[in-house]
């Protein structure tokens, strides 16, 4: 095999094209951005350069509190991800894995770079964590995420109320919690 040149290549053309969400970020500000995030969050990439990474999560309780515990695992381990709620641009709540690495370590959010990765039914449950939920345990709970009662998240997703309640259980056992509440209290704080 050739050797190749690394001249040859347009990395940037590579980053804007890539197949997954990617986000350059400078102090949880978004610096650039690629079009599959710009797309995932319903935004366009040029605004969205700019925007700091609050506008995409559920509101700004988690934001700084999401931010307070990356911080202190990107100080220890160089890397970070995890399976979490964001909201798009235009409010819709919906999951995704997400990947970071800091690029100091000594000021975590300096500098990021970050991975995102809708999940929309191509999780592999092989290789899923403990805690990983299923496609309709993610519907579920982001009805509930939403204020919705478990009527009204039957209606939405065109299931029995009594369907939802049983995945309401299945999450319950699964997070070890007792209320609804205190099961979305859980998922947004990642």
């Amino acid at each position: 095999m050739a050797d190749h040149d690394p001249s040859d290549v347009d990395y940037f053309r590579a980053f804007l094209l890539a197949p997954v969400g990617l986000a350059l970020a400078r102090d949880r500000t978004i610096i650039d951005c690629n079009l599959a995030l710009a797309d995932m969050f319903r935004g366009d990439r040029g605004a969205m350069v700019g925007t700091t990474f609050a506008a995409l999560y559920p509101d700004e309780h988690h934001f700084v509190e999401t931010g307070r515990r990356v911080a202190r695992l990107l100080q220890t381990q160089e890397t970070f991800a995890n399976d979490r709620v964001m909201r798009r641009l235009d409010g819709e709540l919906f999951w995704v894995h997400v990947r970071g690495r800091a690029l100091q370590l000594d000021d975590p959010h300096q500098e990021t770079l970050w991975v995102f990765t809708e999940l929309a039914g191509c999780f592999a449950t092989r290789n899923a964590p403990r805690m990983a939920l299923t496609v309709r345990e993610r519907d579920v709970a982001a009805q509930f995420m939403e204020g919705r009662t478990a009527k009204e998240a039957a209606l939405a997703l065109g299931i029995s109320p009594r369907t939802v309640d049983i995945y309401r259980s299945r999450l319950l056992r699964k997070y070890a919690v007792s209320s609804t509440a205190d099961l979305v209290r859980r998922l947004t704080n990642g």
